[in-house]
């Protein structure tokens, strides 16, 4: 069975066990990697063409070793502008052995294998655990047997003693209640107050008007004969 993968932006055509040199990778050497971008699964029977990614189908591999590629020269230049550019690169690269093709949502053989192991049985409880768990237990006990202690001291106790007084909280919230009433009769009193005393104050005020009005009638009475006293007699006619 082949596979033709993408990765890195170019498409390799892979088999079980092949290796291929791909660009770099995240994974140190030892490392699985699972390429998802499956594009063509095939075999002796037939293909299967993705569209554009077959599904279900993946490719495991096995990082070889972390690499370099080897130095190019990128030269750039400008003709009739003085424009020359030289610089070096080399490409990282990733060593992959390809470890499985994986079609239908099929698992790994290897994650497979793994899952057919028997399941390790739990190990025993330590001694310090055990420890921990009879603390735990003992504080619970202490809470509930001092709680007995509590309930027997109650019981040798008299019932005069144990009844608890309820007659003294009455009374104290008696007081404030008295105090509250005291406050509300004393507020709607001062308002009456503050009424009676600001009638006589608007009767004052409107008297003084009136006052006004009839000191200024007199003043006036008495300037007119004035100006009429003040008038000049006609001339004497002269004669001839």
């Amino acid at each position: 069975m082949y596979a033709v993968i993408k990765t890195g932006g170019k498409q390799y055509k892979v088999a079980k066990n092949d290796v291929i040199v791909v660009e770099r990778l995240p994974g140190e050497a030892g490392a699985t990697v699972q390429l998802d971008a499956v594009l063509m699964v095939g075999d002796d029977k037939g293909q299967t063409v993705g569209a554009p990614l077959v599904a279900g189908a993946h490719v495991a591999a096995t990082v070889l070793e972390q690499t370099r590629g080897d130095k190019i020269i990128v030269f750039k230049k400008k003709r009739r502008k003085n424009y020359r550019r030289t610089a070096g690169h080399r490409q990282d690269l990733t060593a992959l052995r390809i470890t499985d093709i994986v079609t239908g949502g099929k698992k790994a053989a290897k994650a497979a294998a793994e899952e057919k192991k028997p399941v390790p049985k739990a190990e025993a409880p330590k001694a310090a655990e055990k420890k921990a768990a009879a603390k735990a237990e003992a504080k619970k006990a202490k809470p509930a047997a001092e709680t007995q202690d509590v309930i027997d001291a109650a019981s040798d106790m008299p019932a005069a003693a144990a009844a608890p007084k309820k007659a003294p909280a009455k009374k104290a919230e008696a007081k404030p209640a008295a105090k509250k009433a005291e406050a509300k009769k004393a507020a709607a009193k001062k308002p009456a107050a503050k009424k009676a005393a600001a009638k006589p104050a608007a009767k004052k005020a409107a008297a003084k008007p009136a006052a006004k009005k009839a000191a200024a009638k007199p003043a006036a009475a008495k300037k007119a004969p004035a100006k009429k006293a003040a008038a000049k007699k006609p001339a004497a006619k002269k004669k001839d």
